[in-house]
Formats: structure tokens, C-alpha cells, sequence
């Protein structure tokens, strides 16, 4: 049998950091459900301190994830949580972002303008392709 996966990101503000990449990639961020997180609240099975408000809702505060809109319950979903740690190392593991018809010089652009940051480019053989960080320092490859 075959598992699915979550990829899971570290962040210091994981809801900005899930909204910034739900543009990058053209996911969306999964719908909360404030209505639960208050009736937990409530039911004393979390506490305020677990909660925080993003864009004037009540989201858990520990992070969310994003998906792909036209994705199944098997498609791999990126999950941002909250760490009080700062990255200190490059990342291990990153993602190359195929750009498919998209030209990748205008996704880099586009990225660069929404705060990521160059880093460089490579390519090997016939392959190219430009490494950037995330607001928070996570590098992705953005290839053709």
C-alpha cells in the first residue's frame, strides 16, 4: 500500500508564512474552522493561549497548511507549524517548484517582489533552474 504525506515546514509565523507560499505555488490555505477552535476553548480541551487571530480569525495558533485546490485527500499537503526556534542550517530537504507553462524567470520575479530572496542559479546538463529563500530563509528551486 502506498502512504500519503504532509511536508512539514517549521516557521516563526506559520500563517503568514502558509499564505505567502499558497500564492507562490497557487494553493490555498485550508479553511479554519473558528466554530470548533471556540467550542474546544469552551469545553476546556484547549486554552486561549493556543489560539491567535489571522486576517480577523480564530486559528489555531500551533500553524496551518496548504493544499492543492484540484488535489484529492491523498494529494500531499505543506503543513507550517510554529517552532520559537530561528532556522540556523540550510534546509535538507526544499521543493522544486515546476513552473510548467509558466516562464520560471517571471515566477522568480514574482516571488522576489513577494520577499523571497535569490540566492542563485544552477543547472547541470540540460537541466536549469534558480534557488531562492522563503521570507523565512527555506530554499526552493524554481524550474522550467
Amino acid at each position: 500500500m502506498a502512504y500519503t504525506f504532509d511536508v512539514t515546514v517549521d516557521s516563526a509565523t506559520p500563517h503568514a508564512l502558509a499564505d505567502w507560499w499558497a500564492e507562490a505555488l497557487g494553493w490555498e490555505v485550508e479553511p479554519g474552522d473558528e466554530a470548533f477552535i471556540r467550542r474546544m476553548v469552551a469545553e476546556g480541551r484547549a486554552s486561549e493561549e493556543d489560539t491567535t487571530t489571522h486576517h480577523g480569525v480564530l486559528v489555531w495558533k500551533a500553524g496551518t497548511a496548504i493544499r492543492d485546490p484540484e488535489g484529492t485527500d491523498r494529494t500531499p499537503r505543506i503543513l507550517f507549524q510554529l517552532v520559537p526556534e530561528p532556522k540556523a542550517v540550510k534546509n535538507r530537504v526544499h521543493l522544486d517548484v515546476k513552473t510548467g507553462p509558466d516562464e520560471p524567470r517571471a515566477v522568480v520575479e514574482r516571488l522576489i517582489a513577494k520577499g523571497a530572496t535569490f540566492l542563485h542559479h544552477g543547472s547541470q546538463g540540460p537541466y536549469a533552474w534558480t534557488t531562492l529563500a522563503d521570507p523565512e530563509n527555506n530554499e526552493l528551486c524554481i524550474l522550467g
